[in-house]
C-alpha cells in the first residue's frame, strides 16, 4: 500500500472557515436582510457560482478584470494555446485560449445575463434579491477577503427614482435592525461626469474617478496622495484646483446653482424623501469606481469602527444591452456580509441567544436509561423543540460538560428512579435549579411563550 503523504491543513489566502456559532451569527445577518428585502416586494433568485469569462470581462473596468478568478479549461488546457503566445509569455493573450469560465466577481453582471435569458418568464419591473458568494483576487486585509458573500437587491426595467428612495430606506432599515451606526453616502454619476467635464478632464475620467473613490484609504495631498496620482494622469494644476474646490470647498446649495437642472433634480428628488433619515448624506467625493454606474450611487460606512465600506450600489442603464437584450435600466444595492459580521463581532452586537442550538439534552447512566431517554426524546421533537440525547456510555460529568460546551440551556437526567416513577430530573443549566417533572410538563416548560396581544 502506498504511503499517504501527510500535509498540514491550511486555507487559501483570503478565505475563512466558520464554526457553528459563527454560522448562527451569519444566518442572523442573512435572515435580517432577507426579511427587509421581502417586506419591500423583492423575490429571491440564484445563479451559478461561475459564468462564461466573456460574460464577466469588460464590465468592471481594467482593475476589475485583473481581479477576476479564471478557471482553467478541463483536460489539456494548453492544447489550443498558440505556440507563439506561449513563447512570448503573454498571459493576457493566452488566457482566452486556456480559460472559458470565471468565478463571479459580483451579483449584478450575472443578474443582467439572467434577465436577458429569462425575460419572457419575468414580470417587470423585476425586483429580485440574491445572496451568495463572490470571488475577487484582491490582496487580503482587514475586512477584505478573496471569497465573500454579497446580499443584493435590484430593480430591473424601471427608471423611476422611487426605486432609489426605497433602496435607501432598505439600507437604513437593515442597519437599524442590526443595531449598527452607519452613514449612507449618496451621489450621482451624472453629477460626477459633469464636474469632471467642467474641469476639462475628459480623456482620463475613469482613472480619475477610480482614484477619487480611494479617498477613504489614501490622503488627498502628500507625496503619494490622490492629488499627485491624478496629476500623473495628465491633469493640470489648474484643473486639479477646480476639482479640489468642487469636492471639498463647495456646499451642495452652491453646487446646485452651477450644475445642470436635470442632474440636480435627480439628487434633490431622492434627498427630499430620504434626507430626514439621520444616517443619509450627500457626498460629492463618492465615485463608486465600477464603470457600469450611470446615475445615483450609494456607499455605506460604519461610524464607530475602522473598516471599509459595508455596502454600495447604484443605477446602471446598459448592462442588459451588452448581452443582446433590449436596454433596460436597473438600480441596485449590495450588503457586504463579511464586513458587517466583523463590525458586529467587534462591537458585540449579536444577540446572546444565537449561541444556542439545542434546547435540551437527555443524559443517562446505562443502556436501559439511554433507551428510555431516546423514547422520551421523540415526544419532545414531535413538538418541534430542538433536542438530543447523549450517544453512548460516558460518565455523567462528561455528558454535562457536553451540554455546557454547546451552551444547551436545559438537561434531563434519567436513571432508574426516573424510569420507575416517570418523574424526570429537569435541570436549568444557567442557575442549577432542578425539578422532578413528567415529560409532558417538561415539554410545557420548553415551549416558547405565546406572543403578548398588541397594546399590552
Amino acid at each position: 500500500m502506498a504511503e499517504i503523504k501527510k500535509i498540514k491543513p491550511s486555507l487559501p489566502k483570503g478565505t475563512r472557515d466558520f464554526l457553528p456559532q459563527e454560522v448562527a451569527k451569519r444566518n442572523y445577518i442573512f435572515d435580517t436582510i432577507k426579511s427587509v428585502f421581502r417586506k419591500y416586494g423583492f423575490q429571491q433568485i440564484d445563479t451559478p457560482a461561475f459564468e462564461r469569462l466573456e460574460t464577466l470581462t469588460g464590465k468592471y473596468g481594467e482593475e476589475g478584470d485583473r481581479l477576476l478568478f479564471k478557471i482553467l479549461n478541463s483536460g489539456d488546457y494548453l492544447k489550443d494555446a498558440p505556440y507563439a503566445e506561449l513563447q512570448a509569455k503573454n498571459s493576457s493573450a493566452i488566457t482566452r485560449h486556456i480559460s472559458e469560465k470565471g468565478l463571479r466577481y459580483d451579483l449584478t453582471v450575472p443578474l443582467s445575463r439572467y434577465v436577458v435569458q429569462h425575460q419572457s418568464e419575468l414580470t417587470f419591473p423585476f425586483k429580485r434579491f440574491h445572496i451568495g458568494p463572490v470571488w475577487r483576487a484582491d490582496r487580503p486585509g482587514k475586512g477584505r477577503y478573496q471569497e465573500f458573500y454579497q446580499c443584493d437587491a435590484d430593480v430591473i426595467g424601471s427608471t423611476s427614482l422611487l426605486n432609489e428612495i426605497e433602496l435607501t430606506q432598505i439600507y437604513s432599515e437593515v442597519y437599524s435592525k442590526l443595531g449598527m451606526d452607519v452613514t449612507i453616502r449618496l451621489n450621482n454619476r451624472k453629477f460626477i461626469d459633469e464636474f469632471l467635464t467642467r474641469a476639462g478632464i475628459t480623456d482620463k475620467k475613469t482613472e480619475v474617478t477610480t482614484l477619487i473613490d480611494k479617498l477613504d484609504k489614501v490622503e488627498w495631498s502628500g507625496e503619494k496622495g490622490i492629488a499627485e496620482q491624478i496629476k500623473a494622469n495628465g491633469v493640470s494644476d489648474e484643473q486639479l484646483g477646480l476639482l479640489s474646490k468642487t469636492l471639498f470647498d463647495t456646499s451642495y446649495d452652491e453646487l446646485k446653482a452651477t450644475f445642470s437642472e436635470a442632474v440636480v433634480a435627480e439628487i434633490d428628488y431622492v434627498m427630499s424623501r430620504v434626507g430626514h433619515l439621520a444616517n443619509v448624506q450627500f457626498d460629492p467625493t463618492l465615485m463608486r469606481g465600477l464603470d457600469y454606474y450611470t446615475g445615483m450611487v450609494w456607499e455605506v460606512k460604519p461610524n464607530n469602527v475602522q473598516m471599509g465600506s459595508l455596502g454600495g450600489g447604484g443605477r446602471y442603464d446598459n448592462l442588459t444591452e451588452m448581452f443582446g437584450g433590449r436596454d433596460m435600466s436597473g438600480v441596485g444595492i449590495s450588503f457586504g456580509v463579511e464586513r458587517i459580521y466583523d463590525v458586529m463581532e467587534e462591537l458585540n452586537l449579536f444577540p446572546a441567544t444565537l449561541i444556542e442550538s439545542t434546547k435540551v439534552l437527555f443524559v443517562h447512566f446505562d443502556e436501559a436509561s439511554e433507551a428510555y431517554a431516546f423514547d422520551q426524546l421523540q415526544k419532545v421533537r414531535a413538538q418541534d423543540i430542538a433536542s438530543e440525547v447523549y450517544p453512548g456510555k460516558k460518565k455523567l460529568d462528561k455528558q454535562m460538560n457536553y451540554a455546557n460546551d454547546k451552551k444547551i440551556p436545559y438537561v434531563v437526567v434519567i436513571g432508574g428512579d426516573e424510569m420507575a416513577s416517570g418523574k424526570l430530573t429537569f435541570k436549568n443549566m444557567s442557575n442549577g435549579q432542578q425539578d422532578k417533572l413528567t415529560i409532558d410538563e417538561i415539554i410545557e416548560r420548553l415551549k416558547p411563550l405565546p406572543a403578548s396581544p398588541k397594546g399590552r
